[in-house]
């Protein structure tokens, strides 16, 4: 059940300084990713809530994945915890869009897939 219109902001209004937390699988982490997001997949979201209400502490959660979908759900989840959080409209396409910098751990320039 939603009330209402879910909290969101566009990618390019993330503060730098923002806790940005990423839903996407593996494989699209591994690809490209903001540099200091803290990555936990939406498979294993429930499972390890711990890890982001210990880091949120009293921060807004900026909830990102590839379009928006995905962290819809996972912000709907957090703000039913009593978490402040908030969806980021268009995820990392638009983040990516927008001029925000992505990096990775592997072979090539960060991309999102």
């Amino acid at each position: 059940m939603q009330y209402g219109r879910l909290p969101s902001v566009d990618a390019a209004a993330v503060p730098s300084d923002g806790f940005l937390l990423d839903v996407r699988e593996d494989d699209e982490w591994e690809a490209g990713h903001a540099e200091g997001a803290l990555h936990v997949p939406m498979s294993e979201f429930v499972a390890r809530l711990g890890e982001v209400t210990e880091k949120a502490a009293d921060r807004k959660v900026y909830v990102v994945c590839r379009v928006g979908g995905r962290s819809a759900q996972v912000t709907q989840y957090l703000l039913a915890q009593g978490v402040d959080a908030v969806n980021v409209d268009g995820g990392m396409l638009a983040w990516e869009a927008a001029g925000r910098p992505l990096v990775n751990d592997g072979q090539g320039p960060a991309h999102v897939v």
